[in-house]
């Protein structure tokens, strides 16, 4: 799942910064996507450390009477824009200063490598597979780590346009092991209804 929507009045591009919490909105919509799963055979359930993926975690411990796991490898990517405002558009061609950092959007050259970030997620959900015995877990993340194990796991190229990520705030991206294999299954956004009134800088 990702995490809801953020308290970011700035329109900062807060990355890894410490502090960035939920919004009012944000609350309602990870208990919204925590609900949508009411009866499910939820056994464990992880977050990055990040306090927006913690505090996006806390409907579902509540509801299902677990502890919330902290799992950095589901952390959001590094990214040398980190603390900007979100200006990440073709104005930048026009600051000499950022260039080296846009050079290779294929990597990307201004963060973590796509293919670290897939890998470093697939093997935490390998992990967290590994980790029970049955029933569903729950790895509460952002949205550049899911999509880069989405695409990953469906066998399609990583670099690609952050504009057009399949993963809304508060999200779900289902995944099972079938045969020793990764497979999506699902992707739902129990929040829909909240969306329009968000903000959603995402990531670069």
């Amino acid at each position: 799942m990702r995490h809801g929507e953020v308290f970011n009045p700035d329109h900062i591009l807060y990355g890894r910064l410490e502090g960035y919490h939920l919004s009012e909105l944000g609350h309602q919509m990870a208990a919204a996507a925590a609900e949508s799963m009411t009866g499910a055979p939820i056994t464990r359930l992880y977050a990055s450390p990040l306090l927006r993926a913690q505090e996006s975690a806390q409907p579902w411990a509540e509801l299902f009477g677990l502890s919330i796991e902290t799992e950095p490898r589901i952390i959001e990517p590094t990214n040398k824009f980190e603390g900007q405002k979100s200006t990440f558009n073709a104005g930048l061609l026009l600051k000499p200063t950022v260039w080296p950092w846009i050079i290779n959007p294929m990597r990307p050259s201004w963060g973590e490598p796509f293919a670290d970030i897939a890998a470093r997620v697939r093997a935490a959900m390998d992990d967290a597979w590994q980790s029970v015995d049955g029933g569903e877990v729950v790895m509460v993340s952002h949205q550049s780590p899911i999509w880069m194990a989405t695409r990953s796991i469906n066998n399609l190229r990583l670099p690609h346009h952050p504009g057009k990520r399949r993963c809304a705030l508060s999200s779900i991206t289902s995944f099972e092991r079938r045969d020793g294999v990764w497979a999506e299954v699902a992707y739902r956004a129990p929040a829909d209804d909240l969306l329009a009134a968000s903000t959603d800088l995402g990531a670069v």
